[in-house]
C-alpha cells in the first residue's frame, strides 16, 4: 500500500469516528391517541406509517451511525411535524379530516411512502387492494368525529 493511499484511509477513519461524535435524539414519545380505524386500516398504517409518522418509531441499526442517523432522523422529525398519527386525537377536528383526505391521493401517486424508505423496508410496500382501502378510509374522511371547534366569545 502506498505511503499517501495510507494516510488517505487513516484521516477517512478519522473522520468518521469524529462524525460519531454528533448525536442526534431519537425520541419516541407517548401520543395523545390514534385514529379510530378498521383493524384493517390500522394494520397498514403502523406497518408502513408509523415508523415516521408516530411516536412509536423503530429505529434500524443505521439510524445509530453517522451520517445516515442524521438523515434518519430528520426525516423523522419532518414527518412527525406534517402528520402524528399518536397525536390524531389532539388535533382539531377540521386538521384531521383535511390529513385524512390526503392520505389517499399521496400513497395512490406512490408519495408515501418513501422510496428508499420501501426500499430498505420492503413490507412496507402497499399493494393495490391496501392502497384500495386507504383510499376508501380516506374518502369517508368527513365521518370523522370529534368535540365541536371552539369559537371566541364576541
Amino acid at each position: 500500500m502506498k505511503r499517501g493511499t495510507k494516510y488517505t484511509l487513516i484521516g477517512l477513519g478519522v473522520v468518521f469516528a469524529a462524525m460519531q461524535l454528533k448525536t442526534v435524539d431519537r425520541t419516541n414519545h407517548l401520543g395523545a391517541g390514534d385514529p379510530v380505524a378498521s383493524r384493517e386500516v390500522m394494520w397498514i398504517l403502523r406497518r408502513a406509517c408509523y415508523d415516521c409518522h408516530s411516536g412509536e418509531s423503530r429505529w434500524p441499526i443505521w439510524a445509530y451511525v453517522a451520517p445516515m442517523s442524521w438523515r434518519v432522523v430528520g426525516d423523522v422529525n419532518r414527518a412527525r411535524v406534517a402528520l402524528n398519527f399518536s397525536d390524531w386525537v389532539a388535533y382539531p377536528v377540521e386538521r384531521r379530516v383535511a390529513l385524512r383526505a390526503t392520505i389517499a391521493p399521496i400513497t395512490i401517486t406512490h408519495r408515501m411512502p418513501l422510496w428508499y424508505y420501501v426500499s430498505l423496508h420492503p413490507d412496507a410496500r402497499l399493494s393495490r387492494a391496501e392502497l384500495d382501502t386507504l383510499q376508501e378510509w380516506s374518502r369517508r374522511a368527513t365521518e370523522e368525529r370529534g368535540p365541536p371547534a371552539r369559537r371566541p366569545v364576541p
